[in-house]
């Protein structure tokens, strides 16, 4: 990546729909930060996965104990570690045959990681899936941030279902089909777009809008005076006044009884 691309990304999302703009104003102009790449990036990958960060890093920790060195140990160590040694450190047994998995095809040269750096993203994420717990969203991870690549899109991630949710302002989470045509905008840089949309859901809701007030009209003015004046009688009387009126005779003499 070089110094110029987040600019260039941000450049392209704004062009791309109004709405980047202002996420990246919110967000900050960002770089997508780099990790380190071959057997230890797949190796933290896999020891992980479903967990919590925190819980994460204690297991790491252990296994670079365990291995007797300051860094994660290399993939034939992994091999001849006893799986008694491995569940010691915290280690599920499905992880470790994960890991035991991806150190045997590096071992043996079924995968190897260096030339991953020059192949297009399809083969990469063929060639990762090979390995026993190495799914589609791991293989994408592995691209955006150990091989530093521009364009990739994680189309069932969660979290950036849920950022475009909030972004577009959408009743559902988007499906995997919605998001790849949204995302089709965004290319040549959906891995900036992805990374942004993860950020946005870091920040805190925004407050909803104050509501406007109304300029007072007449009506409202006279209904708020308390020395408002009653309204006049119409001329001429009210009703009872124009029924005792039709009831007398012309000459203003009283009508004779009936006989």
């Amino acid at each position: 990546m070089d110094a110029a691309e987040p600019s260039r990304a941000a450049e392209h999302l704004g062009r791309a729909d109004a709405r980047w703009a202002s996420l990246i104003q919110t967000v900050g102009l960002r770089g997508i930060p780099r990790a380190r790449s071959g057997f230890p990036g797949l190796a933290r990958s896999i020891i992980f996965q479903q967990i919590s960060g925190a819980a994460g890093n204690a297991i790491w920790r252990r296994v670079v104990a365990a291995g007797g060195r300051r860094s994660l140990p290399p993939a034939a160590w992994f091999l001849a570690a006893t799986p008694e040694t491995l569940r010691a450190a915290g280690l599920s047994p499905q992880k470790i045959g994960y890991l035991k998995d991806l150190a045997a095809r590096v071992v043996d040269g079924r995968l190897r990681l260096p030339p991953l750096k020059e192949l297009p993203d399809a083969e990469v994420v063929r060639a990762l899936t090979e390995v026993r717990g190495i799914g589609p969203w791991t293989a994408q991870m592995y691209l955006l941030f150990r091989l530093g690549r521009p364009d990739v899109l994680p189309t069932g991630d969660l979290g950036l279902r849920k950022a475009l949710q909030q972004m577009h302002g959408l009743r559902r989470l988007p499906s995997e089909r919605q998001v790849e045509r949204m995302g089709r905008a965004w290319a040549p840089y959906r891995s900036y777009a992805t990374y942004y949309l993860w950020r946005s859901l870091e920040q805190p809701p925004r407050a909803p809008p104050r509501p406007r007030k109304r300029a007072p009209t007449a009506a409202s003015n006279r209904s708020a005076n308390p020395r408002r004046r009653p309204p006049r009688a119409p001329r001429g009387g009210g009703a009872t006044d124009r029924k005792r009126r039709r009831s007398r005779p012309r000459g203003g003499r009283p009508s004779a009884p009936p006989g």
